[in-house]
């Protein structure tokens, strides 16, 4: 994959798009991949999202989401597998390799973090094996801390990773995302130790923004408009030895008010002046 056509758009960055002009607004403006969320795949089903954006000459370079695994009782275990393996099943249909977990946050009225994170693990374990006969691989995915109690009991690049390590690379890996993980003192070691077991799946760029939004999701940026130095991370995974995409992926309202198709030209030009550079071969 050459240095100016790893740019995907992710469909979260235009929400305000249906699936279709999502593609059509990647095709136009010469994007070739598209990461693509559930709840645009639901709008026409699996299979016809699939044929849709391989007719359109796109990669499908990611799914998301599937996870929120840390349900206790019996049922809540049973739903959460149920929606996993639909999610699994929808990322083979759509034609990518890379389904993105969040792993979910403490049940209501549960203070056992610890407990959380093993369930997790636990029910990685229950998925991997229906993962693996579909092509799909499982993509950790580590939220900001502030998201633990709710969203991701995994905060950390080295969390993710040791979650991961039991399992083939090929079947469990991480993504980066800079929104989450740019905060972490031990980021630079542990893009090295997930290049090197072959488990960097997917590299994710926006920004972070102060102050925090009401709602915290919607705290993203812009490429350059927060305080997240695109510049150095971007030359660490690319030092590491990742080639693959990079999914432009923003939670912004004030992005979702505006035309998409300026988003998209915004999209563009951020990733070529503050992300491509330091990519290596551009």
């Amino acid at each position: 994959m050459t240095d100016p056509d790893r740019l995907a758009l992710n469909t979260a960055t235009t929400k305000q798009w249906t699936l279709q002009q999502a593609i059509d607004g990647a095709v136009h403006a010469g994007i070739r991949g598209l990461g693509v969320w559930r709840d645009r795949v639901a709008e026409v089903g699996a299979v016809r999202a699939g044929r849709m954006l391989t007719e359109a000459g796109l990669t499908v370079t990611s799914l998301c989401r599937g996870g929120f695994l840390t349900a206790a009782d019996a049922g809540g275990i049973g739903d959460c597998l149920a929606d996993n393996r639909s999610a699994i099943e929808e990322a083979a249909a759509v034609g990518t390799s890379e389904l993105v977990l969040v792993v979910g946050g403490l049940p209501p009225g549960d203070r056992d973090l610890a407990g959380a994170r093993l369930r997790v693990a636990d029910r990685i374990a229950d998925l991997v094996p229906f993962a693996a006969t579909h092509g799909v691989r499982l993509v950790l995915e580590p939220l900001h801390p502030m998201y633990c109690a709710d969203r991701a009991v995994l905060s950390t690049v080295a969390q993710a990773l040791d979650l991961a390590d039991p399992f083939p690379a090929e079947t469990v890996g991480i993504v980066i995302d800079t929104f989450h993980v740019w905060w972490d003192p031990q980021l630079p070691g542990q893009i090295e130790r997930a290049a090197a077991a072959g488990r960097l799946a997917l590299y994710q760029v926006n920004d972070f923004l102060l102050p925090i939004a009401a709602d915290a999701l919607l705290s993203r940026g812009m490429m350059g408009d927060g305080c997240i130095d695109l510049a150095d991370i971007s030359t660490r995974v690319t030092a590491a030895g990742y080639t693959g995409p990079v999914e432009v992926e923003i939670f912004n309202a004030d992005i979702w008010q505006q035309d998409g198709a300026e988003v998209v030209r915004t999209v563009i030009d951020r990733y070529r002046r503050l992300v491509l550079p330091f990519l290596g071969g551009s």
